[in-house]
Formats: C-alpha cells, sequence, structure tokens
C-alpha cells in the first residue's frame, strides 16, 4: 500500500471531520473525560441505533447509574425504560447488566484496558473492545465497524470479507500514528458521504484517491454501488 496515498487520504478526511459533529460515543467520551465505564456501556447502546438516540438513552441511563455496582443493582426495566427506544433495547439490558455484574466480581469493578479481557466480557466484541480502548483508555488500537469495513474496501485499501478481517489488514498497513481517529473520522464520512447506498461520490473531496470498488457512476453526480 501507499504511504502517501494513506497519508493524502487522512488530511484531507481530517479536514472533513473537524467540520462535522462527531459520532455519539465520541462525544460522551469527551463528555465525561474518557471514563471507560460509560464508552463500553453508550458502545453496547449505540449498536444499530441512531447517534442522537445513543446520546439521549446513554444520558438517562447514567442519570440513574453511572459505575459498574450501582448499575448492575438497577432492574432490567429500570435499564430498558432509560435506554429505550435504542435498538434491541430487551436485550441490551440484559447484556449491561451481565456486563456490570463481570466487571464487579471478575474485575474489581473496573474496566480492563486489556483487549482479550473486554473480549470476555458477554456481548463485547472487537469493535466494542477496540473502541473502549481507543476512547476509555486513549491507546492505540483499530476499531472497525460497518462503516469502515465498507469505505476501506470500496477505496481499494484492503480486499476483506468481514470487519474483523479489515482490522487486522489495517493493522498491517496503517501507521499507528492513524489508528485512534480512523474509525472517529470515517464512521462520520461514511454516515454523510460515503452512504452504503448512493455514496456522493461527486463532491467526495478523496474522490481521486478511492477505487470506487463495486460502485457504479450513474450520469454527472449520481452514484449507486453494484450491489
Amino acid at each position: 500500500m501507499n504511504t502517501a496515498k494513506i497519508d493524502e487520504f487522512y488530511s484531507l478526511l481530517e479536514d472533513y471531520y473537524f467540520s462535522q459533529r462527531p459520532p455519539s460515543v465520541t462525544q460522551i467520551s469527551d463528555r465525561c473525560k474518557k471514563d471507560p465505564f460509560r464508552v463500553l456501556i453508550s458502545t453496547i447502546i449505540s449498536l444499530r441505533t441512531k447517534d442522537s438516540v445513543t446520546l439521549k438513552a446513554s444520558e438517562s441511563l447514567f442519570e440513574l447509574a453511572a459505575e459498574p455496582v450501582k448499575m448492575m443493582n438497577l432492574s432490567e426495566d429500570e435499564i430498558i425504560n432509560a435506554i429505550y427506544p435504542a435498538g434491541f433495547y430487551r436485550r441490551k439490558a440484559v447484556t449491561i447488566k451481565d456486563i456490570c455484574k463481570d466487571i464487579v466480581e471478575r474485575f474489581d469493578g473496573k474496566v480492563p484496558a486489556d483487549l482479550d479481557k473486554l473480549l470476555s466480557l458477554k456481548g463485547v466484541g472487537r469493535k466494542t473492545a477496540n473502541l473502549v480502548l481507543v476512547e476509555g483508555f486513549e491507546m492505540d488500537a483499530v476499531c472497525v465497524d460497518t462503516h469502515v469495513h465498507r469505505i476501506c474496501n470500496r477505496a481499494g485499501f484492503v480486499k476483506t470479507k468481514t470487519p474483523d478481517e479489515t482490522e487486522m489488514r489495517l493493522r498491517e498497513i496503517l501507521p499507528v500514528k492513524y489508528w485512534k481517529k480512523w474509525n472517529e473520522m470515517l464512521v462520520s464520512y461514511g454516515q454523510k458521504v460515503c452512504k452504503p447506498r448512493g455514496p456522493t461520490c461527486s463532491s467526495c473531496k478523496l474522490f481521486h484517491l478511492c477505487d470506487k470498488v463495486g460502485v457504479k457512476i450513474k450520469g454527472d453526480s449520481h452514484e449507486t454501488p453494484d450491489r
């Protein structure tokens, strides 16, 4: 992979990002002074949920409890009522209680700053674990969600089938200095510009750096994916 291309891609992406509102979990991280627990819980809430809903649901829950012991002692109904209408709110309420119980009983009430230990928590996958390391502990980690996976493949940086494969490949080709912000910036770009369907290629500042894999250009201004 051409390092100069990655450098330019990152620089242009950074210019765009700083003109936008950060993703919900980043906003929460900034507000709570990088509290790993609140980052973890808000990330769980954010799964398949709009940013605006994630923010409101997380704030409502943290008003009831913002520490593992206190949250563990909330009833499922209390958590459900706080995080509704986040996607899969009933399932998430169960997961949140299980995570809190694990943190209290296995990790002395503190979120572990370790990838493998985070992955041992129920309901925590690689995306969530890496995001907690980045946003909660300010550690170098590569967080890959659907936006990062899609855009990196579309741009031609990787050729992978799953987000986990994309993470492993990015660890090989992406300079460590870009790891922390890569997800944060691509999520914002993927929500507004490089969307799953109908990416606005004609106005994309990264157009000349993108291979546009799987994208069919129609006319002068409308672009849609092949699949």
